[in-house]
């Protein structure tokens, strides 16, 4: 099996992640290949901010802790240092899509270099809100932007699960 497949077979959520900062150029590489992910009409819809500042990436994960109704000392983002946040301008109409490529090509990327990954949702309904609103105004974002999805990044502090069993009826074809 080539390499690109064993990585989609291979890559799982990290829940556990080590506090270390993950290397610069690591993270370079996982941004650029979420630039490269498809888009609709190559239109380009997303964009992806790379949060390390320790004291945004907190307030990120408490604010999406708000939303998702838990304790004030859960963390959100299991511990991982790097949060890549994925937006897509809601002007275009695949930038839901769109944005859902990014946020592929970045875990997958992710998982090519060993460095742990998950999805984690709420993006929307933070940047929603004023507090994301804020971060984009601080950046000079304009535009009507959409959250898609956050990409927690970090090197896993224990080892990844086996993966579920694929379900019965997960392919029809039709020859």
């Amino acid at each position: 099996m080539n390499e690109t497949l064993k990585v989609l077979e291979n890559r799982r959520s990290c829940r556990c992640f080590s506090p270390e900062m993950i290397k610069q150029e690591e993270m370079d590489a996982i941004i650029k290949a979420g630039t490269y992910a498809a888009t609709g009409k190559g239109k380009q819809s997303p964009i992806i901010i790379a949060v390390t500042n320790k004291e945004l990436r907190d307030a990120i994960s408490k604010e999406n802790c708000k939303i998702g109704g838990w304790a004030e000392d859960f963390d959100p983002f299991y511990g991982a240092p790097v949060i890549l946040i994925v937006l897509a301008d809601k002007t275009i109409p695949t930038h839901v899509y769109d944005g859902s490529l990014v946020m592929g090509n970045l875990m997958n990327a992710a998982t090519s270099l060993g460095v742990g990954n998950i999805w984690i949702n709420r993006a929307k309904e933070e940047f929603d809100s004023d507090f994301g609103k804020d971060i984009l105004k601080k950046l000079g974002i304009q535009g009507e932007y959409e959250g898609i999805g956050h990409c927690a990044l970090g090197y896993a502090a224990e080892p990844d699960k086996e993966p579920a069993p694929r379900k019965q009826d997960y392919v029809y074809y039709i020859k």
